[in-house]
């Protein structure tokens, strides 16, 4: 049986999915719509699949009638991250499940608002973290469920972007934290749900401190820098902070010629005045069973990746990831790229460490030894595709849990909401308080009445 889909928000993040139901997964999925508020960015995705050709293209606010007239089964949310909860909730509420894109939302109401919707309707949301799927995760998650370093006592994580990478949430809509809750709630989601995932406990105190000291006129200026063209798209020289939309066809194409109809404008100065999202943080969160979470996150890395280490009553296991070793400053145009050949500087006692990944697990008094981590095929480590099977053909038993729901979705971004109140406030924060729900995996439901808790919140 073929399942029917509208997608909304056809923006970068839109692709993985459109691919997946022209091409591996045609046989069970059918596009029938494509919504988004730019016409030309509809558009291109319609033309580029040729099965496209004849799909629905509509704005936003003509999503329930889309899916009333096109007997719609399933919406994709890939919108802009402050628009999920309210297409979330009018999908649901139109007779359509959800697929959306991480974060779930940004903020406590709208995750209240989407709960509620759910238990209205009946239907469902599936939050898609691809990272649960990665190789190198599965395999750190496999080592902990053994019981081989004991009961979890603590995590330490640490999450670095990259100068190419991380510099590009301060050029788009991510740098204004109204649209996307900032880093914490944008981009850790992804590795709070790791966490959460990883030790099967649930987040319940978080305080975190944090600012925006890399990115940022203030910060520029404090470095003497001088300020850059308030665009990346421009004729002459660039700096390696720069992006040029021209040099991409597909950047060019979705939104430098698209700027007419909506005006946004994707190669903003990342040493723009009135940038709000931070670019570094660091959070302590408490779990319910006990552990601690110790986190970090630097979006102006020279290399990224992450290392993590989990602390248990029998021993510990460390995971590191490469990503990209290095940044080259420029190429003949002056704009920065990422050299396919390079490796991680060399260390007195590491030597030359390359780009890779490497899980260690050392019990209490005994050798340490390295566990072999299987190797995936295509975006992050293979785990895109092993995610897309599972949304569109539908989740197999999986001993690991990898598949994910709403109450996921609500987990991971309850660290990050609870960091944002924090930061604004100095002290830590209650999640279950905070967000005026009970996300205990007891039963795996709701709880408490969310108005209730809402006033005890206040």
């Amino acid at each position: 049986m073929t399942t029917r889909y509208a997608l909304i928000g056809s923006g970068h993040r839109a692709q993985m999915y459109l691919d997946a139901i022209a091409g591996p997964h045609a046989d069970v999925a059918e596009l029938v719509a494509l919504l988004d508020i730019n016409p030309a960015r509809r558009e291109f995705h319609r033309d580029r699949i040729p099965a496209f050709a004849d799909v629905v293209l509509a704005g936003p606010d003509e999503l329930e009638q889309v899916i009333t007239e096109q007997k719609v089964d399933r919406v994709i949310v890939t919108s802009v991250d402050r628009l999920h909860a309210e297409h979330v909730v009018r999908s649901l509420e139109a007779g359509a499940d959800v697929v959306v894109e991480k974060p779930l939302t940004i903020d406590a109401p709208s995750a209240r608002a989407i709960q509620d919707a759910i238990d209205r309707t009946g239907r469902s949301v599936v939050v898609t973290f691809n990272y649960r799927y990665s190789p190198r995760n599965t395999a750190l998650k496999q080592v902990i469920a053994s019981g081989e370093i004991g009961d979890v006592v603590s995590v330490n994580f640490e999450w670095v972007l990259d100068t190419q990478h991380g510099a590009d949430y301060f050029r788009r809509w991510h740098r204004d934290k109204t649209n996307s809750g900032g880093l914490f709630i944008h981009k850790a989601a992804h590795h709070f749900d790791l966490v959460n995932w990883w030790i099967a406990d649930t987040p319940a105190r978080v305080y975190a401190r944090g600012g925006l000291h890399f990115y940022g006129a203030d910060a520029a200026a404090s470095r003497g820098l001088a300020p850059l063209p308030a665009r990346g798209t421009h004729d002459g020289p660039h700096d390696p902070f720069e992006l040029d939309l021209r040099s991409d066809e597909r950047l060019e194409a979705l939104y430098l010629r698209a700027e007419e109809h909506d005006g946004y404008q994707r190669d903003r100065s990342v040493f723009d005045p009135g940038i709000t999202a931070e670019d570094n943080l660091t959070a302590i969160v408490d779990y319910a069973r006990g552990p601690i979470l110790t986190y970090a996150l630097n979006a102006h890395s020279p290399w990224e990746g992450y290392r993590v280490a989990i602390n248990g009553t029998a021993g510990r296991a460390e995971l590191e990831v490469i990503e990209r070793a290095e940044v080259v400053a420029k190429d003949a145009d002056g704009r920065a790229h990422v050299d396919p050949s390079a490796v991680a500087v060399t260390t007195e006692d590491a030597g030359v460490r390359e780009r890779g990944e490497r899980l260690v697990v050392q019990k209490h008094f005994e050798p340490a030894h390295e566990v072999e981590i299987p190797e995936g095929v295509g975006g992050h480590g293979g785990g895109d595709a092993l995610l897309l099977r599972d949304v569109f053909v539908g989740p197999v038993e999986d001993e690991l849990g990898r598949p994910s729901d709403h109450r996921d979705g609500i987990r991971a971004i309850s660290v990050g909401i609870c960091g944002n109140e924090s930061l604004a406030t100095g002290l830590p924060v209650d999640v279950a308080a905070f967000l005026g729900m009970d996300l205990s995996r007891d039963g795996d439901s709701a709880g408490q009445d969310s108005a209730e808790l809402e006033g005890a919140a206040r």
